[in-house]
């Protein structure tokens, strides 16, 4: 009987993971300018009230702005790290397989039973390598997403990237402008990038 409690407690715990999982991957992220930080921070208290978690919540400002206990945005979600990489995974993947149908076409008959073998290998390195070396660039250079929000940031006022899921986007949006009208909807992203 033990035996089956603890096989029903794993599958569930499985199924929980897996839901989660599914959840994140169906997510967009809803960018907001706000003027000021008091009005961030009330923002902030009625996403957490609308059970929207803190780690979905970003806040990007000018440097030396003093957010206190607001969410600021990591490192990846400033730098170009991510958008680096995936074009750096299909350019190094594509050059990658390029480069195998090469090697197989120009080697010996003996070894075209193995192309297959050599092309996916060649794919693979060439992927690794080229987000490997596009990550590395992309963290020295601002995230291209955020180029619009520039000058606004550098005039003083805050952004705000909220993740949430698709099914809700339109309901935080109402929520955020009928509560804070001060609070200026910039549009939404797609999806949000995996990592951060």
């Amino acid at each position: 009987m033990r035996n089956r409690t603890h096989e029903s407690f794993r599958s569930t715990n499985r199924l929980t993971l897996a839901a989660v999982e599914e959840k994140e991957s169906k997510m967009k992220r809803i960018y907001f300018l706000v003027p000021q930080t008091e009005v961030a921070k009330k923002i902030v208290d009625e996403l957490l009230l609308a059970r929207i978690e803190e780690r979905h919540i970003h806040i990007l400002a000018k440097q030396g702005t003093p957010l206190e206990h607001l969410p600021v945005a990591s490192f990846l979600q400033r730098s170009d790290f991510i958008p680096a990489m995936e074009r750096g995974l299909a350019v190094g993947g594509s050059f990658g397989a390029l480069a195998g149908l090469v090697a197989v076409a120009l080697t010996s008959m003996s070894l075209v039973v193995a192309g297959g073998g050599i092309v996916l290998a060649s794919s693979l390195a060439g992927a690794g390598i080229g987000a490997w070396l596009s990550g590395m660039i992309g963290l020295s250079v601002d995230n291209t997403r955020l180029k619009q929000f520039e000058t606004a940031i550098e005039q003083g006022e805050l952004l705000m990237m909220i993740d949430v899921p698709r099914n809700r986007v339109d309901e935080i949006t109402a929520l955020v402008a009928t509560h804070h009208p001060e609070a200026h909807p910039e549009g939404t992203e797609p999806t949000i990038p995996a990592f951060p």
